[in-house]
């Protein structure tokens, strides 16, 4: 790509951008993101960029500078002005984080995204919610209920108020209901882990109503259809740290190599083996981009001394 070729692009994706955070965003809107995306499998990276520093950018920023112009084609020359005055770097991802700005509709809608894909949605209610990478759920808006099913994967909800509609997750047998919170729901192969952030939720399973339990923030608990395997109480830093997805980021706080490589496999094509089960078990603590194994990688051979083998354009295999 010719750094005029980028900086069209750059110009584009700004575009894009402030379409989303405009509030007007349309299904043709989409349709237009999409095939732009299709294009060059680099402008996903690039719309990450752009939209990690217009996360960045303070209120101080003049409203003016914000607004993007109906035509999602040919960016005018005075765009360029402010999609250049510090939009531009920022975390280099292959990773698209995708922010709609559109309420949606009431009724059944289904969401999904792709490997590495984070996708942070409204709903028509005012809540919000997060989808991490390669999940798969569904959202009806009832006059009495909201429901959310979670079929794959994991999301975050951050719940509207609505005591009169509460706010409902289900994850194969196990529930998960709200009324004005923040929490996560994860689906694991052993069973359903909930973390809460704010507020309080309650759980239980349709296979052992007996399991019915309150959550409050900073709780984590992992159930299945008949118990409840794990539950941790007050542990609001290791919330947020197992959340740091949220921003594009994995947060290691002596998690094993083994944990570690599980997550970094979540986002990225190129997966991470750990061949010696000694080695699995180690131990390490950092911030790491989603979709950097490479540097991870470097950063357990430095600190463990132990053999990586990147010679594979598929495999990182540590040894």
């Amino acid at each position: 790509m010719t750094a005029s070729s980028m900086a069209e692009a750059r110009d584009i994706a700004a575009h894009f951008i402030a379409r989303m955070d405009s509030g007007t965003w349309s299904e043709s809107d989409e349709a237009k993101l999409q095939a732009w995306l299709s294009e060059d499998l680099k402008r996903h990276g690039l719309l990450l960029e752009m939209q990690a520093e217009w996360l960045a950018l303070t209120p101080a920023v003049e409203t003016s500078a914000l607004t993007a112009p109906e035509d999602l084609g040919e960016p005018e020359a005075g765009s360029r002005r402010w999609a250049r005055r510090g939009i531009l770097g920022g975390i280099a991802a292959s990773a698209a984080i995708v922010f709609g700005g559109t309420r949606w509709a009431e009724g059944p809608s289904e969401f999904s995204t792709r490997l590495g894909e984070i996708r942070r949605l409204p709903l028509s209610d005012g809540s919000v919610m997060t989808i991490n990478s390669g999940s798969n759920l569904s959202v009806a808006m009832e006059k009495r209920s909201r429901q959310v099913e979670l079929a794959q994967g994991e999301a975050w909800f951050e719940v509207a108020k609505d005591a009169h509609r509460p706010f409902v997750v289900t994850a194969g047998n196990v529930r998960v209901r709200a009324v004005g919170t923040a929490f996560s729901v994860r689906r694991r192969e052993t069973g359903v882990e909930v973390q809460v952030t704010e507020g309080v939720v309650e759980t239980w399973s349709d296979g052992d109503r007996s399991l019915r339990m309150r959550l409050k923030a900073g709780d984590r608990a992992m159930l299945s259809a008949h118990a409840v395997l794990d539950y941790e109480t007050d542990i609001s830093s290791s919330v947020d740290r197992s959340l740091a997805w949220r921003s594009g980021m994995i947060d290691l706080d002596g998690r094993t190599l083994a944990d570690a490589a599980e997550e970094f496999n979540r986002y990225n094509t190129r997966q991470i083996i750990i061949a010696d089960s000694r080695v699995a078990r180690e131990e390490l603590s950092g911030l790491f981009r989603i979709n950097d194994p490479e540097g991870f990688a470097e950063t357990v051979k430095t600190s463990l001394g132990v053999s990586v083998d990147m010679t594979q354009s598929e495999i990182i295999r540590i040894k």
